[in-house]
This record gives C-alpha cells, sequence and structure tokens, in this order.
C-alpha cells in the first residue's frame, strides 16, 4: 500500500510556491523539496530542514536552529540540512527568504 504525504508536506509545498514551484518526493523516510531538479529542503519527522554550507550555517548556529542527524549502526550520522524558526512556516515571506538560503546552498553545492 502506498504511503499517503501527510498534510505538512502539503503545507510547505503549497507556501513554498511563492519561492518557486515546489514539489516533494518521497525519500530518506521522509521528503525531499525541490526547485526543478534541484533538491534543496527535506521534511523528515515533521520537520522542515533547508541546505546549509560554509556561507550560510553561521545564521542557523545563531538562532540555535538543529542540525539533521540520523542514527546509522548505532553512529549518529549528520547532513548539511538545519531546522528553520518553526514560526517561519505560515509566513510566506519569510518562508520565501529561509528557502532562499537552502536554495542558494544547493546551488553552490552543485557547482
Amino acid at each position: 500500500m502506498a504511503k499517503q504525504r501527510d498534510d505538512f508536506v502539503d503545507l510547505i509545498v503549497d507556501n513554498l510556491q511563492l519561492f518557486c514551484p515546489a514539489t516533494a518526493k518521497r525519500m530518506f523516510g521522509g521528503y525531499g523539496i525541490f526547485c526543478g531538479d534541484l533538491m534543496f529542503a527535506l521534511i523528515i519527522a515533521g520537520e522542515l530542514y533547508v541546505k546549509v554550507d560554509d556561507e550560510n550555517r553561521n545564521l542557523f548556529e545563531e538562532k540555535g536552529l538543529e542540525k539533521f542527524s540520523y542514527l546509522r549502526q548505532g553512529k549518529t550520522c549528520y547532513l548539511s540540512y538545519y531546522t528553520v524558526p518553526e514560526e517561519v512556516i505560515d509566513d510566506l515571506d519569510t518562508l520565501s527568504y529561509w528557502a532562499g538560503l537552502g536554495y542558494e546552498a544547493a546551488l553552490r553545492a552543485n557547482n
């Protein structure tokens, strides 16, 4: 039986339409969020994470946002994705700003 997308994924994709024609694809036990072919965000366990790199990581760390982690063979592993502030989810302009940070990091990583 195919697993249905949850309401949070639909909300994020809908709210990101101001930023780009965002889509969600099932992966990593959650969803990758894409603008075209470029993945710039993840939704895992009801949390939105965006791509970070050396150019924007300090902003996320200064705000105390959480880095995406998972367990693999009993060891904690990290990906270059951080949560966004919870209050931005329903503010389309602010969500677009944070999504833009992730998109720019994904573009830099793709070059």
